[in-house]
C-alpha cells in the first residue's frame, strides 16, 4: 500500500479518536455535574457519525465502568437490588428479545427512534412532572416497564426510556435514586454486551476507540464534579435537555430522510 494512502487512513484514525475524545469528555462531563447522561449523550452525539450498533460497541465498555463506580457509591444496594429486580429482569429478558433489532432488516430506523427518544427524554426533563406509583404497584409494573425499556435498549442502545420516570415515581430520595441508576444501567449494558458480543461488534478493533472513551469519560466526570459546587446545575441541565431536544429533532428528520 503507497505511504500516501497509509497516511491518509491514519489521519482518518487520528481524527475518529479525537471525536471520541471530545464525545465522551462531554458525556462525562454531564454525568459529573447532574449524575446522569453519559450513554444518552454519547449515543446521541455518535449516532450523528455511525449506526447505533456501532456507537454501542464504544459506549458499552466506559458505560460499564463508569456505571460500576457509581453503584458502590451510597449504602443504599441491597434495598435498591430488592426494589428493583423486578425492573432489571425485565430489563435484560427485553435486551435479549431483541437482540436483532439493532443488526437485523429494521436497523436502519434505530437512528429514527433514538432521536425520537431523546425528543421524549428532553421533554419529560424539561416539563419536571413527577409521576407517583403506589407502592402495591411497584413489583409487577417493574417488570412490564424493563421488557418494554429493554426492547428499546436492544433497538438504540438508550436505556432510559421508560425506566427513568419508572424510577422517579417510586419514592427514592435523591442519593438512593443515584446509586439505583448506576446499578440499574450496570444490569443493563452488560446485558447488552452480550448482544454486541454474539453480532460481532465487540472485537479487538473496538478496544482503542472504548480506551480512549473510558479515559475521556473519566476526565469530563471528575471535571464535571469539581466544578458542580460552582455552577446553577438546574440551569445546566435545563439547557442540556434543550440540546438533547435539538439533537434528537436533527436525528429522527435526517435519519428518516436517508431512509426514504
Amino acid at each position: 500500500m503507497p505511504a500516501a494512502v497509509i497516511g491518509q487512513i491514519g489521519a482518518v484514525f487520528d481524527l475518529f479518536l479525537l471525536l471520541i475524545a471530545a464525545v465522551f469528555a462531554l458525556a462525562g462531563f454531564v454525568k459529573g455535574v447532574i449524575g446522569l447522561g453519559l450513554p444518552t449523550v454519547s449515543m446521541g452525539l455518535l449516532a450523528v457519525a455511525l449506526p447505533p450498533a456501532q456507537a454501542l460497541a464504544i459506549v458499552i465498555v466506559p458505560a460499564i465502568v463508569t456505571n460500576i463506580w457509581q453503584t458502590f457509591v451510597g449504602p443504599y444496594l441491597l434495598d435498591i437490588v430488592r426494589r428493583l429486580w423486578p425492573l432489571m429482569l425485565g430489563t435484560a429478558i427485553g435486551i435479549r428479545a431483541g437482540a436483532d433489532l439493532m443488526t437485523g432488516p429494521y436497523a436502519g430506523y434505530g437512528t429514527v427512534v433514538l432521536g425520537v427518544l431523546l425528543v421524549i427524554y428532553a421533554l419529560l426533563g424539561l416539563s419536571q412532572r413527577r409521576f407517583h406509583l403506589p407502592q402495591i404497584h411497584e413489583k409487577w409494573l417493574g417488570g412490564v416497564v424493563g421488557v418494554v425499556t429493554g426492547v428499546i435498549a436492544a433497538a438504540t442502545g438508550v436505556q432510559v426510556i421508560p425506566s427513568m420516570p419508572f424510577m422517579q415515581a417510586i419514592g427514592m430520595d435523591k442519593d438512593e435514586l443515584v446509586q439505583a441508576l448506576g446499578v440499574f444501567f450496570t444490569t443493563a449494558t452488560v446485558v447488552q454486551a452480550f448482544n454486541l458480543t454474539e453480532a460481532g461488534l465487540l472485537s479487538a478493533a473496538t478496544t482503542l476507540p472504548a480506551l480512549v472513551a473510558m479515559a475521556a469519560a473519566f476526565a469530563g466526570m471528575f471535571a464535571g464534579q469539581a466544578l458542580r459546587s460552582r455552577m446553577n446545575a438546574e440551569q445546566f441541565r435545563r439547557w442540556f435537555l434543550i440540546a438533547m431536544l435539538l439533537l434528537g429533532v436533527y436525528l429522527a428528520i435526517n435519519a428518516w430522510r436517508m431512509l426514504g
